[in-house]
């Protein structure tokens, strides 16, 4: 287990639609040592999620998790879940606005709209099939990371440059009333 260098905006490897990986690669000792390795980075530097294409790898892998963490206290806990090959499909029409950073895109953040509930389907580590219905920032935080996978950043899904900002200047101008209607989703419709 390792922390790794994170790419950031401009690496061709986040441009990549990562492949699907076999289940024979899922049960090598090379996938699940950057399964490991994704948990580490992510933990270590404070995501809610990170794709195999953050660290340079471009297979179908992300890890998700959030547990108290700071950097997002408005987000309801995510165990940790590890997607393997995941596909997502939205469910509904309904969209929220969620203003959205990325590790890959340090210190930049912007508004984006994301379905509010998608059906999503994954293997996990141990090659077992999962397909669950998440919703709210949840649902926000799912579809960030597949969109990793297919090559997709944040900066792609902001339809009003306007929403650009800082870390700094968001905290100072911002989140107090993106908090407040984060915490609104989530009473409204869960995690």
């Amino acid at each position: 287990m390792a922390v790794r260098d994170i790419v950031t905006v401009g690496h061709p490897v986040l441009r990549t639609r990562s492949r699907d990986v076999t289940r024979e690669e899922l049960a090598s000792p090379a996938v699940q040592g950057l399964i490991d390795d994704l948990v580490d980075t992510m933990r270590a530097a404070g995501g809610a999620g990170l794709a195999a294409n953050q660290v340079g790898e471009a297979v179908r892998v992300a890890v998700i998790e959030v547990d108290n963490n700071p950097r997002y206290p408005y987000k309801p806990p995510i165990p940790l879940t590890v997607l393997v090959n995941p596909v997502l499909e939205p469910v509904g029409e309904e969209t929220a606005e969620i203003n959205e950073g990325c590790l890959s895109v340090p210190g930049l953040r912007g508004t984006v709209d994301r379905h509010v509930t998608v059906r999503v389907r994954y293997l996990d580590r141990d090659g077992v099939e999962h397909e669950e219905v998440r919703r709210g920032l949840t649902a926000g935080t799912f579809q960030h990371e597949v969109d990793h996978l297919d090559g997709v950043l944040f900066l792609d899904r902001v339809r009003d440059p306007a929403t650009f900002s800082t870390w700094e200047e968001f905290d100072r101008h911002h989140r107090a009333a993106f908090e407040a209607r984060a915490r609104a989703l989530v009473a409204r419709v869960g995690s």
